[in-house]
């Protein structure tokens, strides 16, 4: 997706024969060098863009192995979920935040 200096969380497309969550366990190893494991899928969300639209697939992972090393991305940041909506995220992934951050608090 080109959305230059818009935050995002990590992710890509499905390959074929790949289930949702080997996409998440390869997208986070070829962008950030992280082993992880799968703890829980969120519901997904779809965001209409100008050009395309978008379905978001989201995990909640845990860090396994690995040092991040960006392969794709400029920067990275580690947040509280206190500062989670602080960052000038893609339009798209607003609500899996916000989703997150609701089921924080319950």
């Amino acid at each position: 997706m080109t959305l230059p200096f818009k935050w995002e969380f990590p992710g890509g497309k499905v390959e074929d024969n790949e289930r949702f969550e080997q996409t998440i366990l390869r997208e986070v190893y070829e962008e950030l060098n992280l082993r992880v494991s799968v703890i829980e899928q969120l519901p997904s969300f779809s965001h209409d863009y100008e050009s395309f639209t978008i379905t978001l697939i989201p995990f909640i992972c845990k860090i396994e192995e690995g040092a991040i090393i960006l392969t794709e991305h400029e920067a990275f940041c580690w947040l509280s979920p206190n500062n989670l909506l602080d960052l000038d995220w893609a339009a798209a992934d607003i609500p899996v935040a916000e989703y997150y951050l609701q089921t924080l608090k319950t």
